[in-house]
């Protein structure tokens, strides 16, 4: 406590009097462009010596309307959209929207498309992970696993250029199916991805895993009970770590994740060693999604017969006036839609990630709304920061993985 004591010669005027003691608190900006914040938000502390007593979470500074600007656009060109919330798992994003408008327009992909979509959905998780507990190492001061792990994650990268030609911002998938099938070449990227990962990710986890510094700083660090977990809408990696078995892919399952075998990780404590082992756990399970994946892709075709709202292929274009003329039209964002009300989720790296479509028969949503997951348990940062040292706060931080393009749509 920051305590200023009466000067001696005061004392001595006061001698009958109990010495007295003036409390000081500190208010302590953290944020907007402290690093290790993770992004452009900023929590506003009001410190006792190195505890915090209290805080307020301010956002905005990225704000860019993600919502409205959908409003105004056909739907097609809202993909490019969803890749600036959670960039750090853009695919997820991505094939998230075009289920939900697939949803609205009654397509039904073929099961190709969907195990395309479950493998690039997984990889994207994978990378989430890599990065959350990557820089949680950072946070504590352990540099090395993070390098480990940057390199595995520009792999993913390079299966997502060989895959749709991007890499951060994917734009991946289109309504109906995916822009592409699994090329030869990014099978083989991916099966060799399958086979070299799991050495590097062990050697991870034996860094951490039993690492005494490294759970000095994270056991018992922003514990999160299993009602507090509720009450504030927590959901994916954060809320299973507080011991809840929910996830998407099992209670709502989409794009055939009924079809594979899988555990959920839960934790006991909520604590950040808890959302450590969580996402590390998840890895591997993604792991064995993709590889059931790989081994049992069905053959067939990878869009659904949709010309209305599926992009012929260019060859037809050049060749057929019928394919030119659905070209031009959706391009163009001449096709209505139905009059609708829809909601989908899918799981995404931080939890569910949830798109509420309106549409009123037009050519752009008349309402949207995304359910971005860190944007509903970051309110819970200011509570589970009370009462510890500044130095847990950035560890708690960094383990409930705030990404800041998602928070601040």
């Amino acid at each position: 406590m920051a305590d200023t004591l009466i000067a001696p010669n005061d004392k001595d005027l006061l001698k009958d009097e109990p010495v007295k003691y003036i409390n000081e608190l500190t208010t302590l900006n953290l944020g907007p462009t402290h690093p290790a914040t993770h992004g452009i938000f900023q929590n506003i502390l009001q410190m006792d010596g190195e505890k915090i007593v209290s805080g307020e979470q301010t956002i905005g500074y990225i704000h860019r309307a993600f919502e409205k600007i959908a409003e105004r656009r056909p739907f097609y060109q809202i993909t490019t959209l969803t890749d600036r919330m959670n960039y750090c798992s853009s695919p997820i994003n991505n094939l998230g929207w075009n289920m939900t408008v697939e949803k609205m327009l009654g397509i039904e992909v073929p099961k190709r498309a969907q195990y395309i979509r479950v493998i690039m959905m997984e990889l994207a998780r994978i990378s989430d992970h890599l990065i959350c507990n990557g820089i949680l190492g950072v946070d504590t001061g352990a540099f090395t696993g993070f390098l480990y792990l940057f390199e595995e994650r520009e792999n993913i990268y390079e299966i997502y250029e060989e895959v749709c030609g991007a890499r951060l911002t994917t734009n991946m998938g289109r309504f109906g199916g995916m822009e592409r099938d699994l090329s030869p070449v990014a099978q083989q990227k991916i099966r060799k991805f399958l086979k070299t990962f799991p050495a590097v990710m062990k050697e991870f986890e034996t860094l951490f895993n039993r690492n005494r510094i490294f759970m000095d700083r994270t056991v018992d660090v922003g514990p999160l009970s299993k009602k507090m977990a509720m009450d504030y809408g927590f959901t994916g990696p954060n809320l299973r770590a507080a011991g809840i078995d929910y996830d998407v892919r099992v209670m709502n399952p989409y794009s055939s994740y009924e079809d594979f075998q899988f555990d959920i990780p839960v934790g006991e404590n909520g604590d950040t060693y808890d959302r450590f082992m969580v996402r590390n756990e998840e890895i591997w399970q993604s792991l064995r999604i993709i590889q059931q994946a790989m081994d049992n892709l069905p053959e067939g075709p990878y869009f659904a017969d949709a010309p209305e709202y599926y992009l012929p292929p260019k060859k037809d274009v050049y060749n057929n006036m019928e394919a030119l003329i659905y070209h031009f039209k959706i391009v163009m964002g001449e096709i209505d839609a139905p009059v609708a009300e829809v909601y989908h989720a899918v799981e995404g790296g931080n939890g569910e990630l949830g798109f509420y479509l309106i549409s009123d028969g037009g050519r752009a949503p008349y309402r949207l709304h995304f359910r971005r997951p860190s944007f509903i348990y970051y309110q819970a940062f200011a509570e589970m920061c009370k009462g510890i040292t500044l130095s847990d706060a950035i560890v708690i931080m960094s383990s409930l993985n705030v990404i800041a393009g998602e928070l601040d749509a």
